[in-house]
């Protein structure tokens, strides 16, 4: 690659074009793969989606959680035992109906969307007593749907990588607790460690997971003026364990029905959400701790010093043992070369080495968060080095959050609601109701101004003060609106 072939679109002028030049010129993804909707994920994205997995899953396991994992195939009467979900989910399934020559299946089989009804009916073998709750367990896995609208890479696409969690209680109270640790462990992982901000929302009735009493999503704003849905957790209560069966007996000797909670955090959809937040018009910028290479040493290499030179590198190296260290000893291409490639990969860290650094006994360093290279002594450079990767993905987040903020606009009337809109914007507003009688102006909300209601705001209570912004009723909500993937 050469330096005009790095990306050529400037991500506010053209965000469409920007992504799709990130995802193909870096080798994150690949569209050709002749199933429609389906998509290979290469190297450098499935090293940082593999770190990802690891920081959900040790959390959910230092919370109680335990891996599982359950079949892909789901009977359709499984399926079919809870109406609503039933309903909420056909259009979306694979089914399979036949093996071999042709010969069909006595009952068809779904390719499960998402795993409630392949797992509950396995709880009901497990679950016995008061003493084996809460019951909290996970599996890391892939679940299909049939997308209809336009796929991209990681944000939206006919195949899925993600984690869910599926836990039963004794009472609707620990249930209740479990979505706000749900939350919590969102705030942990997904702002924390990748530093995406976001805000959960309670979603609408008419919007929310099939089959739950309520639905809340963390939603983050895309640079292309569109909300993205990452994490959500669903309270579930017990409108899948008595269809399913998931009893225990309590402590007077009574069968009861347990109260389930659900949660997902989507790994493929976030890394979409992480590299369009943090991403500049040179490339990616990943943070720290999941990039593949976190720290570069390019060595310049002449005859006469090369052994003196790769000598320093690795030494460097074994100073910075605990990091993903590479040096790059690849003589094809020159150090400006690779000061490019890797600047658009991403990798946070650049160390140059080179016999006028070994004379002068100081290093330039580069700083992708900062886009800045400056000259580091020697006897300094391991502690500058720990000092930055302490910096870099706090860096990324205040950038995100300011970018976050200045998304968020208020709307009082229709004509303002839809300039904000077409400005890209996370608008609130006045609205008649988050239950099912606001179903009507949430409808014209999508028809008018191709926005979508996202619910309210769970993090705090926000008071109506007025009218709704569609029908001029009396408002019972405050609601955010923003046009979605």
């Amino acid at each position: 690659m050469s330096k005009d072939e790095g990306i050529t679109v400037k991500k506010n002028d053209d965000f469409s074009e920007w992504y799709s030049q990130i995802c193909s010129k870096i080798e994150l993804a690949d569209l050709r793969y002749n199933v429609k909707g389906f998509v290979v994920y290469r190297y450098w994205s499935v090293k940082s989606m593999k770190k990802m997995y690891v920081l959900f899953e040790e959390a959910l396991e230092r919370k109680g959680h335990k891996p599982y994992i359950f079949p892909s195939l789901i009977p359709e009467s499984n399926f079919k035992m809870e109406a609503s979900h039933v309903e909420g989910f056909t259009p979306e399934v694979f089914w399979v109906t036949e093996h071999g020559a042709g010969e069909k299946f006595e009952e068809k089989l779904a390719l499960r969307p998402t795993s409630e009804t392949a797992m509950y009916q396995m709880y009901s073998l497990w679950i016995r007593s008061y003493n084996d709750l809460p019951f909290k367990a996970y599996q890391s896995c892939q679940v299909w749907r049939y997308e209809g609208k336009a796929t991209r890479p990681f944000f939206r696409g006919r195949e899925f990588y993600w984690i869910e969690a599926h836990d039963v209680f004794s009472s609707l109270k620990e249930a209740e607790a479990q979505v706000k640790d749900d939350m919590e462990t969102t705030k942990e992982v997904m702002y924390e460690k990748f530093g995406i901000p976001f805000i959960f929302f309670e979603r609408p009735q008419w919007d929310k997971f099939a089959g739950a009493i309520n639905t809340y999503a963390a939603d983050t704003m895309m640079p292309s003026g569109r909300v993205l849905q990452l994490p959500s957790t669903h309270l579930l209560g017990q409108n899948f364990s008595k269809p399913f069966n998931v009893q225990f007996k309590d402590k007077e000797g009574k069968m009861q029905y347990g109260y389930i909670t659900c949660y997902g955090p989507a790994i493929s959809r976030i890394y979409g959400a992480m590299i369009a937040i943090h991403g500049d018009d040179k490339g990616l910028i990943l943070p720290f701790e999941l990039a593949p290479i976190q720290v570069v040493i390019v060595p310049f290499m002449f005859a006469d010093t090369k052994e003196k030179v790769l000598e320093k590198c690795n030494h460097i190296k074994k100073e910075l043992h605990d990091f993903a260290v590479e040096i790059d000893i690849n003589e094809n291409y020159s150090p400006g070369y690779k000061f490019h490639d890797y600047e658009m990969k991403g990798v946070p860290i650049r160390i140059e080495v080179g016999p006028k650094d070994l004379e002068k006994k100081q290093f330039n360093v580069f700083r992708r968060d900062l886009n800045k290279k400056e000259a580091v002594k020697e006897e300094d450079l391991i502690r500058e080095i720990k000092k930055i990767i302490s910096e870099f993905t706090n860096n990324l987040k205040k950038k995100a959050d300011d970018f976050f903020k200045s998304t968020i606009s208020e709307a009082k009337d229709k004509e303002e609601l839809k300039r904000e809109l077409d400005k890209g914007k996370l608008v609130k507003c006045n609205f008649c109701s988050n239950e099912m009688k606001g179903v009507k102006c949430a409808e014209t909300v999508e028809k008018d101004l191709q926005g979508n209601v996202r619910g309210i705001r769970h993090d705090k209570v926000e008071k109506p003060n007025g009218n709704c912004i569609i029908c001029n009723g009396k408002a019972e909500a405050v609601v955010y609106i923003a046009k979605s993937y």
